[in-house]
């Protein structure tokens, strides 16, 4: 087959799969984890039912690869946070607001018998850890730079942001995410 041939195929099922993903996604939104069936997703997406089923195997596994694929867009989101910023403290900063806006935005999805069923998946500990690390390797180069406590583990201090930093979840607002942002920050600055 010819390069393009096989590039319009990729494309296509790229797409494809896709719009399975959002259609899902949306559904469950809509009529919970357990109403949803393959079939409404096959009619819903446009697709036969024997298409869908070249795709996945079954609803939960769609939900999977949908949850994989909102997980890698928000580290690559943190990761962009970090690199656009200048220096350790910036860095820090930027990294502690875009995850904290993140837990603001999802905040639809906590309580829910869907956030059970997701974040009880090893991906998602892969993906807390990668957090943990980089905010850990931000709060060492601060205060290795002395813009930042060492008094504390970075770790911990990790630790501690990532905890205080998921309350964003429950603000009104993102000004008040904002607010809560501040007050992590100012809690990692040197002790007087």
């Amino acid at each position: 087959m010819p390069r393009l041939w096989n590039e319009t195929i990729e494309a296509h099922r790229r797409d494809v799969r896709l719009a399975i993903l959002d259609t899902t996604a949306a559904l469950v939104a809509a009529h919970g984890l357990l109403s949803v069936t393959m079939s409404q997703i096959a009619e819903e997406t446009g697709i036969g039912r024997a298409t869908l089923y070249k795709y996945f195997s079954d609803v939960e596994s769609i939900l999977l690869a949908w949850h994989e694929r909102q997980i890698t867009a928000h580290l690559e989101q943190l990761a962009e946070a970090r690199d656009q910023a200048a220096d350790a403290g910036e860095r820090l900063h930027a990294v502690l607001e875009a995850f904290a806006l993140i837990s603001h935005e999802s905040r639809g999805h906590r309580d829910t018998e869907l956030a059970a069923f997701l974040h009880r998946d090893q991906h998602v500990g892969r993906a807390q850890h990668q957090v943990h690390a980089l905010i850990r390797g931000l709060l060492t180069e601060g205060a290795e730079s002395g813009d930042l406590r060492n008094d504390v583990a970075p770790d911990e201090l990790a630790s501690y942001c990532l905890h205080a930093l998921t309350a964003a979840s429950s603000m009104p607002s993102k000004a008040a995410v904002r607010r809560l942002v501040a007050v992590t920050l100012a809690a990692l600055r040197p002790p007087n």
